[in-house]
């Protein structure tokens, strides 16, 4: 036998595997070709795989696949779904709002069929014990079911208080339904999520990664946090149930803001949920909506009334690019001012621009960014772009209290938006998420007044400072920005 190996001519195998490996490149590069992506995006995944064609091939099965148009439910299910969401013979031409805002509730809709529902109650959270004791109480009142949906739900001390919570849900007869990111929540042991399973909580991973699996889901997340309790009263946000929300963790504060409403709306979340549900292989939810908010879900005093809402979802499933697009089109639109918060500062080329032709024009161009992120990559990635945005007029700002996890947009007196989405590329791009497009001049208000108290602890970059930092800081920045599209 081992005569037999030693004298075994290999080349005609090594000739054999390369063959194939170099037709499986070339195979991918025209799957990438006949998509029709970015020609940016399209050009550098070919440069990529012809000049680290091993390194190219990992990195394209770990980021590089494309899932458009893949339906997340059938059609049939889609049609039972919407048969059962109340319809609200509304026309918001008759609401007395902007052409703007009028604008961006035509294109919400077209991208998505989000239907605009008015008169809502909405409360603002920026304190995660505020928001945490608050759901708490909401989960004490249900009667019927709790839909909860998070992208990461830990297993410390807010995680058991929510855990605990629902358990004593069920045992009282509540239906509890549980999705949690499978990447997001990966540090988190199994036997936390399956003792919520046996004591009866409906708790199921979204994309499980699992080998053959795990090269092609890795990169999609379910990032969205919602929470529907009786169809009566919701949750949207930026919060995960986790210590740092509250405590702040390796931060000495974590500002984030998160939304409670009441009224129509909660039937587009319950919607959305309904649908991740289902596409998880889970039944169809079709659970009854009530006609009024109970005594139980009452919004607090502080509570602001009258607001327009459309619930818009979006993820590597869908047609377009549907967050982007709205966003772009709020930032087109604006006319005095654009106040930004987030965590991460990654735009896509078409929202750079928006935002710098916006600023040329003379409108107030704000973005606010943690001076140190919880990811020490995606602070020097977003930092890249801090140069050019200024040039334009654009005006920066670092928090420096600690974390800013906060993702909310205010344009000119009517718009905001709140809910899940990072300004980045993996948020536009991978993961599935879901912002509420509110509109009402008095929320406007008086989230310019948390984001103008928020300065406070903020330093603003000035063009001279910003060019006297660290040349390896520079550096690091450029060679980052290489990687933002997959960050």
């Amino acid at each position: 036998m081992i005569e037999f190996f030693s004298n075994f001519d290999f080349s005609w195998l090594y000739r054999g595997i390369m063959l194939i490996y170099g037709a499986t490149v070339i195979a991918i590069i025209g799957i990438i070709i006949s998509e029709n992506r970015s020609p940016v995006k399209s050009l550098a995944w070919v440069t990529v795989l012809v000049l680290l064609p091993l390194v190219g091939l990992i990195l394209y099965l770990f980021f590089g696949r494309n899932i458009k148009n893949t339906r997340m439910i059938s059609r049939r299910n889609r049609r039972k779904l919407r048969r059962s969401e109340p319809r609200f013979p509304f026309d918001p031409k008759t609401s007395g709002l902007s052409i703007e805002s009028l604008q961006e509730i035509s294109l919400a809709h077209t991208l998505t069929g989000a239907q605009f529902y008015p008169g809502n109650s909405v409360e603002i959270y920026t304190s995660g014990d505020d928001k945490f004791n608050r759901l708490l109480s909401d989960i004490a009142a249900a009667k019927r079911y709790i839909n909860i949906q998070y992208y990461i739900v830990e297993d410390d001390a807010t995680g058991r208080r929510v855990a605990e919570a629902l358990e004593e849900k069920v045992r009282q007869g509540v239906t509890v339904r549980l999705i949690y990111d499978h990447v997001g929540s990966f540090s988190v042991s199994s036997v936390f999520f399956r003792r919520l399973r046996e004591v009866g909580i409906q708790a199921y991973p979204f994309f499980k990664v699992s080998f053959p699996q795990f090269g092609t889901r890795i990169n999609w997340r379910n990032h969205r946090k919602i929470c529907v309790i009786d169809g009566e009263v919701g949750y949207i946000g930026g919060m995960n149930v986790a210590d740092r929300y509250i405590t702040g963790g390796k931060f000495p504060v974590w500002r984030d803001t998160h939304l409670r409403v009441s009224g129509p709306i909660v039937h587009a979340m319950q919607f959305c949920f309904a649908i991740d549900w289902n596409f998880m292989g889970r039944p169809l939810i079709e659970e009854a909506h009530p006609e009024a908010v109970s005594e139980h879900f009452r919004p607090c005093s502080d509570a602001i009334q009258g607001v327009g809402a459309q619930l818009l979802a979006s993820g590597p499933t869908s047609q377009w690019s549907n967050i982007a697009m709205a966003l772009h089109k709020a930032i087109a639109n604006a006319r005095k001012r654009v106040f930004i918060q987030t965590p991460y500062f990654l735009p896509t080329e078409g929202l750079l621009k928006a935002l710098s032709v916006a600023a040329l024009a003379k409108v107030d161009v704000r973005i606010m960014i943690p001076r140190r992120s919880d990811s020490a990559m995606l602070t020097h990635a977003s930092a890249s772009y801090i140069s050019e945005c200024m040039r334009a007029g654009i005006k920066f700002y670092t928090y420096d209290a600690g974390m800013l996890h906060a993702k909310t947009i205010i344009v000119d007196d009517e718009f905001t938006s709140v809910g899940s989405t990072n300004f980045d590329f993996r948020s536009f791009e991978y993961n599935f998420e879901a912002n509420l497009l509110l509109y009402s001049r008095e929320l406007n208000a008086r989230m310019t007044d948390i984001f103008r108290a928020d300065l406070t602890s903020c330093t603003r970059i000035t063009p001279a400072s910003w060019r006297s930092r660290p040349i390896t800081d520079k550096a690091i920045e450029s060679v980052v920005r290489l990687l933002s599209p997959i960050l």
